[in-house]
């Protein structure tokens, strides 16, 4: 492979990650440039996906992160973010965990080819271990085996999980987790599902 080809591949890995369920993240306005000029709106695609939040540029600066005064703004975006959330509108926060396991094997959702309003997946085991008989499963974040198990299901409980899951950049703001309810990737049904999949005593998770 020529070394063209191999910053050609470089470049279309990072628009690519700039363009799907994962958070936008750009190094520097110069690469910021170049995703604006290479791709176009189609479908519910819209060229608002490259464009980073303050957190996320927050994020993509190496020297602003380990600086006092980035982790000051980090501190205060995370708390701004908390703030943000919103607890489920009937106060369940429970649902089926059998379609919580649905969503969490499902990756499909919020591409140019999806129709507008269709529902999204999860994409839980692309970064999680989700139930202990399975023997392949992403790692970038941590197993989620025995969940409740360990942990039990009272009400801080509850409300932690609720949060994490729907802006995990309110506990880290350089998360590479999706923010499943900030950025309505999942509905509160959905995350009710998904609770009852890390929470349920039934639920494989806690075999």
């Amino acid at each position: 492979m020529t070394m063209t080809r191999i910053l050609e591949s470089a470049f279309l890995s990072c628009a690519l990650l700039c363009a799907g369920l994962a958070t936008a993240q750009t190094p520097d306005p110069a690469l910021q440039a170049v995703l604006s000029s290479s791709f176009r709106a189609e479908g519910i695609a819209g060229l608002d996906r490259i464009n980073q939040d303050p957190i996320q540029a927050l994020c993509s600066d190496p020297s602003m992160k380990s600086s006092p005064q980035g982790q000051a703004k980090m501190e205060a975006l995370q708390k701004a973010s908390l703030a943000e959330i919103k607890p489920p509108t009937d106060g369940k926060y429970l649902g089926d965990w059998k379609r919580g396991e649905a969503l969490a094997q499902n990756g499909r959702g919020a591409t140019w080819s999806d129709a507008a309003g269709s529902a999204n997946g999860g994409s839980c085991y692309n970064c999680h271990q989700i139930d202990p008989k399975e023997i392949s499963f992403g790692n970038i974040g941590p197993s989620l085996t025995g969940y409740g198990k360990t942990r039990g299901a009272a009400q801080p409980m509850l409300e932690y999980t609720w949060n994490r899951i729907s802006n995990s950049k309110a506990f880290n703001a350089c998360s590479n987790m999706p923010r499943f309810a900030h950025f309505g990737l999942l509905t509160e049904q959905q995350i009710r599902d998904v609770m009852a999949l890390l929470l349920d005593p039934a639920s494989p998770v806690n075999q």
